[in-house]
């Protein structure tokens, strides 16, 4: 008995071991693995919290070591305060060099308060690294696609969101100090945790003349009176002093610029687009950002970050671009943007400058109009996921957060009302929501929205173009002439250029070719059945195709002098990537 014992441990501990060689998870040691989750994962991660600068570095580094066949890391720049901006770069590098695969781009954390962008974004990284050997779509889709990961844009911000005293909205910018007061002293004037509790809530005092009153349902709400009812408090802001004696508090906080309007298409200064800089560019995040991704022309889908609201957003940013989006640009964007809405209950699927606001200089834009990438940027969290229905009451008048504390929480995402003695206010009260409350997701909600939100984008890459050559055909013509026909087809919905693109030449042509023959000529067939062709007089062994659109195909024709077989068509497309096929 013990011989078998013995025999079977060995037995089990060879099978683990064999299997974490070859890459494979093994089921958990004890219960089942759940369905869609990583087993065994060789980096071991939590989902239910907030990462810093320092654990998102090391999940880059961790991924490298543990696949260093699937996932490399480059500094790309430097943030203001000297940060590297990470890029993964995650894809198969035994099926074929990068560059000849259509790449897809994920940034988070553009916005520093904006928290969980960045933890999607390592999420996505992780799994996609962990799920290789498991998942046969991920698998395939790692063979297919190469995925750049920035997971984080403001990683000075972020640091001070996470160890200074903040509200929800700050830090939202990175940390490039101004005076933003215009007094001639640069940030004199921040927040100040009176209490030191390392959050920024806001300040009350009574009053006969207030007009707020405490939600009698839940004590740390604060509600506007109307009509002729009294109220009993005065609300006086967030928590600060009068630090230079100016007559106003918090008046001239660290950065306050918007790093989302600091990009290259439709940039307006900042007396039209509040939060932009001194031109587009002036952040060394977003320079080194677009650098990346002007030098990398595969990139053929992109998806950006932010919160809040629960929203799939396209572009653009402003009406008068509205005419820039073809109707069959705008048909893939609603495939993908209305299949998000059943992914992701509670998500709406819109267009930025009708359904949420106008913004000029966006990321969004850049990457749409400026390299004709197909980009969506997602708000994550909203309130209909506290209790998984629509709540059809106004932000600032929805009491759900309240309830969802109460009942969920326990309290924990709010500070209750305290006195204070104020050198300038006197007698007040400090309280009010967390700085990562509301805006952010509670620890037990980050994975759920992280993976609904991962596979978004995942089948957004996966319908960037996919080209096949799916028939060559020859035909003898007179004397020793051969016509050699051959189909490419995408069979992805993304096309390979987008409109935008073609009209405004952004990105070169699909290039088809035809080696190891002597060309006569070369065209491209517009109608087989009616002869019609279109010939390419210059270079004919390389014809180029402007677009070979999503779900379609092109046709092209050499003719060419002696038996062709053994001739090789190469198609070579920059966002639709690489394939060749012998001619028989």
């Amino acid at each position: 008995m013990k011989k078998y014992i013995l025999f079977s441990l060995f037995s089990f501990v060879f099978w683990v071991t064999n299997a974490q060689k070859n890459g494979i998870a093994p089921q958990d040691l004890n219960g089942i693995r759940a369905i869609g989750s990583p087993a065994n994962p060789k980096v071991k991660m939590t989902w239910d919290q907030y990462h810093d600068y320092a654990q998102v570095t090391q999940l880059g580094r961790d991924l490298v070591k543990a696949y260093p066949n699937l996932v490399k890391m480059e500094s790309v720049g430097k943030s203001y305060e000297g940060r590297d901006l990470w890029v993964l770069t995650i894809s198969d590098f035994d099926s074929d060099k990068v560059e000849n695969k259509p790449g897809f781009y994920i940034d988070g954390g553009i916005h520093a308060n904006e928290m969980q962008g960045v933890e999607v974004a390592m999420y996505t990284a992780w799994y996609l690294a962990e799920s290789f050997q498991t998942i046969k779509f991920i698998n395939t889709l790692l063979k297919e696609k190469v995925f750049y990961i920035v997971m984080t844009i403001s990683p000075d911000g972020r640091e001070n969101f996470i160890y200074k005293p903040n509200n929800s909205n700050t830090s939202r910018s990175g940390m490039r100090p101004f005076d933003n007061d215009g007094d001639g002293l640069v940030n004199e004037d921040t927040l100040d945790d009176l209490d030191n509790d390392g959050n920024i809530v806001m300040m009350r005092r009574k009053s006969k003349t207030g007009r707020w009153k405490t939600d009698p349902k839940y004590p740390t709400r604060m509600y506007q009176v109307k009509g002729d009812e009294i109220g009993d408090y005065e609300m006086l802001g967030y928590e600060g002093l009068d630090n230079d004696k100016d007559g106003l508090v918090n008046e001239d906080l660290i950065g306050m610029y918007d790093p989302n309007r600091d990009w290259g298409w439709n940039w307006q200064p900042n007396y039209v687009q509040n939060g932009a800089l001194f031109y587009p560019g002036t952040l060394p995040e977003t320079r080194a950002i677009k650098a990346f991704i002007i030098n990398h022309p595969n990139i053929a889908g992109a998806q950006s970050y932010h919160n809040y609201g629960g929203m799939f957003l396209r572009g653009p940013g402003a009406a008068e671009d509205d005419a820039l989006f073809a109707p069959q640009d705008i048909e893939v964007y609603d495939n993908i943007g209305k299949l998000g809405e059943k992914m992701i209950p509670g998500y709406n699927y819109f267009v930025i400058h009708k359904d949420l606001y106008t913004v000029y200089g966006g990321e969004i834009d850049f990457l749409s109009l400026t390299r004709g990438i197909f980009t969506f940027s997602n708000e994550l969290m909203t309130s209909y996921k506290l209790f998984n229905q629509k709540n059809t009451a106004g932000r600032w008048d929805n009491d759900e957060f309240n309830e969802f504390d109460k009942y969920l929480l326990f309290g924990d995402g709010y500070v209750e009302w305290k006195e204070f003695n104020h050198p300038q206010f006197g007698d007040i009260e400090i309280g009010g929501p967390k700085k990562n409350y509301i805006r952010n997701h509670p620890g037990f909600m980050i994975q759920e929205d992280a993976h609904r939100n991962m596979a978004f984008s995942l089948y957004h890459a996966y319908q960037t173009p996919k080209l096949e050559i799916v028939g060559i055909e020859t035909e003898k013509l007179s004397g020793d002439l051969v016509a050699v026909t051959a189909t490419i087809m995408n069979t992805r919905i993304i096309p390979t250029h987008s409109r935008h693109d073609v009209k405004n030449k952004i990105e070169r042509p699909n290039y088809i070719s035809l080696a190891g023959s002597t060309i006569v000529a070369g065209m491209t067939v517009q109608n087989e059945d009616l002869n019609l062709f279109t010939e390419q007089k210059f270079s004919p062994e390389t014809i180029a195709v402007p677009i070979i659109e999503g779900m379609g195909n092109v046709k092209v024709r050499w003719i060419v002098k002696g038996n062709p077989s053994g001739a090789t068509v190469n198609v070579s497309s920059a966002k639709g990537g690489t394939v060749s096929e012998k001619v028989k």
